[in-house]
């Protein structure tokens, strides 16, 4: 049987607890590339820009542990980015932006023609609106299925300019009704995206294929964190479907406990770390 392999390209940031004064690894490329290897799928590979203090030696730690290959990533003279996480009186989660002009503010990936031809050797790529990657999905999608998360990023003209080149699209739309979420996944169908999946927090996910939609509930677990949640969801199912065959039901049975799952741990993945004297934060 062919070797399942997915490669993420992306963001990579350190999350910084400040009341905990802990950091955990994380971006939605990296968390994406963690969890697909976790759920199944044969060879994950991560392309990043990684800056050079020892927030970004952790995550780099964190990948080896993972088995993720991130041989092909940047390295720049900068620090990592670290989005500030503070939990309200709800236990919710806040974000703040951290400081500026980190490696994720000041680069952006520019994939080289050796680079894109090694894309052909994977069964699917997976990014985001966090990754500036937009003016590559054309090059990408020609070599390899893509997965792209848009978070709330519904503007039409930006649908336009991502939806031609996707097989797999994700939205956050818990602040859309079911009406404009229905029109949402319908529009990115028919600008050419094969399958758009919204989740809704509580209210769970709905996936659309351009003929039926299929409505997939939450798994209840004792919440810890929902930090990386989403992601999680994103890995389980393009894990459960590209590398396990599981029909798209199935599939997003799996992608709902895989994010429950995370749920149960602090930050995305897991490997707190403390404060050092290079957070900034």
């Amino acid at each position: 049987m062919e070797a399942k392999r997915l490669i993420a390209i992306g963001d990579n940031v350190t999350d910084c607890y400040v009341e905990k004064q802990i950091y955990y690894p994380g971006g939605n490329a990296v968390n994406v590339a963690v969890n697909a290897r976790r759920d199944g799928f044969d060879h994950v590979a991560y392309i990043g820009i990684f800056g050079n203090d020892s927030h970004a030696a952790h995550i780099k730690d964190a990948l080896t542990k993972e088995d993720i290959d991130f041989h092909l990533s940047r390295q720049v003279y900068t620090h990592t980015a670290q989005p500030i996480v503070t939990i309200d009186n709800h236990g919710d989660r806040l974000f703040k932006a951290g400081p500026f002009r980190s490696a994720q503010h000041l680069f952006k990936i520019c994939l080289t023609s050796d680079e894109l031809e090694q894309l052909a050797n994977f069964s699917v790529c997976h990014t985001s609106c966090y990754s500036h990657l937009e003016n590559e999905l054309p090059n990408i999608s020609s070599r390899c299925a893509l997965s792209f998360d848009f978070s709330t990023n519904y503007e039409i003209s930006y649908l336009k300019k991502v939806c031609p080149y996707l097989t797999f699209a994700f939205f956050s739309t818990s602040d859309l009704t079911s009406d404009q979420t229905k029109q949402l996944q319908e529009t990115c169908h028919q600008l050419g995206t094969q399958f758009i999946c919204c989740t809704k927090g509580e209210q769970g996910s709905t996936l659309y294929d351009g003929t039926h939609f299929y409505h997939q509930g939450i798994k209840s677990v004792d919440i810890v964190d929902t930090m990386g949640a989403g992601d999680s969801f994103i890995a389980g199912f393009v894990t459960a479907f590209v590398a396990k065959n599981m029909t798209l039901s199935q599939s997003l049975d799996f992608a709902a406990s895989a994010a429950a799952q995370t749920c149960t741990i602090d930050g995305g993945f897991g490997y707190p770390h403390p404060f050092s004297d290079d957070t900034l934060v």
